[in-house]
């Protein structure tokens, strides 16, 4: 029977989504590149066996428009003959095209094939694809007459439905962004993060080596003065029970940031003298409710530990996107996972949420914990816009 492994699993340092940010002057198609090409020179595979690249990206427009992953994979050096294909799962894309990968391997499509992702939030701000546009239409307004939400209310809906205060949430921001500083200094993500150059304030290079948007400094008392980043009249009259808590601290910044993961089936691998990091155990993917938007992580874990025959006490780390500390925090109250073993390395709040590298950047982080704490088994779940959500689970195998 055919299974799908991850051979390894890169990304670069994610930087500041903003003019003047570490990567904003890296163009999108390059830096996605980066993540593809450092992933073949690391794994040594022969790049004209790969089947595809398959590569999660949000912002379709502009500069990562136009089925961005064939022009990274060229821009890497990838032989012609290597087709890419661009998918968009919104913040799980990169995470969808691990599934998408793993199940071609499985089903015999591909033998070996590069998941990947990018987002590059400084050149292609959220929200651009849209084109100031109704992407949604008549028929999603006549199914939801009140009108769905932006995701930072949304965020707001889940903190007052669980009962969460401000406190709770910054808590959880500021631990974010203390696990993440100690993650850099004691050496945790040597191994997940290629350096990149990149032109700095003056136009020469610099070498980048270090996530951006953490803040060892982070306290709660720092976080407590931040005003609510989504309160406004509209909200109030709409929704008078919220007392507003989200905050841009509480909540993942933009930034920019890719990814590259190289998947095989163990026989190829095997045949090539690639030793594996971990199998591709089991996926899931649900839909839920798109007001409350980002719960979908919830259902979305019970359904892949039912596909794996596996229960919450058999996991060794979770890795859970932190596109709010409510989301988290949430997802925890519902399932009862030990705290401890969620986002050993820190989260989004303080590494940053590059939104189609996400899924990619959590698998670093995700094999990077189990081999560090020797665990066998790891579970990551992405929420994503629409109330959409992926979760995966991997087995550690060095």
């Amino acid at each position: 029977m055919r299974d799908a492994v991850i051979v390894d699993a890169v990304r670069t340092p994610v930087g500041k989504g903003k003019p003047g940010g570490a990567l904003a002057g890296v163009h999108p198609v390059d830096l996605h590149a980066h993540a593809i090409r450092s992933l073949v020179e690391r794994t040594g595979v022969d790049p004209a066996k790969i089947d595809d690249v398959i590569s999660g990206a949000v912002g379709q427009i502009g500069e990562q428009s136009s089925n961005t992953a064939r022009w990274a994979a060229l821009a890497a050096g990838l032989p012609e003959s290597v087709p890419a294909v661009t998918v968009d799962r919104q913040c799980g894309s990169s995470q969808q095209a691990i599934h998408f990968a793993a199940q071609g391997v499985l089903a015999g499509a591909y033998d070996i094939v590069i998941a990947s992702g990018i987002e590059s939030m400084s050149r292609i701000p959220i929200g651009s694809q849209a084109a100031g546009r109704d992407f949604l239409g008549p028929g999603i307004a006549a199914r939801y007459p009140e009108g769905l939400v932006p995701q930072g209310i949304s965020a707001e809906l889940i903190a007052d439905k669980w009962h969460l205060s401000r406190a709770q949430l910054d808590e959880f921001a500021a631990e974010s962004h203390r696990r993440a500083a100690a993650a850099w200094a004691d050496g945790r993500f040597a191994g997940d993060v290629v350096p990149i150059k990149a032109p700095g304030n003056d136009g020469a290079l610099v070498q980048v080596t270090r996530d951006e948007s953490i803040r060892p400094s982070t306290t709660v008392d720092v976080l407590a003065g931040l005003k609510p980043a989504f309160e406004a009249d509209i909200w109030h009259q709409r929704f008078p029970q919220l007392d507003f808590k989200v905050t841009a601290g509480n909540s993942s910044p933009i930034n920019d940031g890719a990814t590259a993961v190289l998947i095989a089936s163990s026989e190829t691998a095997a045949e090539l003298g690639l030793r594996p990091r971990a199998r591709l155990h089991s996926f899931a993917v649900v839909g839920d409710d798109p007001l409350l938007m980002l719960t979908g992580i919830i259902p979305a874990t019970a359904k892949v530990l039912a596909r794996a025959g596996l229960s919450l006490p058999d996991i060794d780390a979770f890795e859970v996107n932190e596109a709010f500390a409510s989301v988290v925090l949430a997802w925890l109250a519902e399932t009862g996972a030990d705290p401890a073993k969620v986002n050993v390395h820190g989260g989004a709040t303080a590494i940053g949420h590059p939104l189609g590298a996400s899924g990619g950047r959590l698998m670093t982080s995700l094999l990077s914990v189990l081999e560090q704490h020797d665990g066998r088994y790891g579970l990551q779940v992405m929420c994503e816009a629409g109330g959409l959500a992926n979760a995966t689970i991997v087995e550690r195998l060095r």
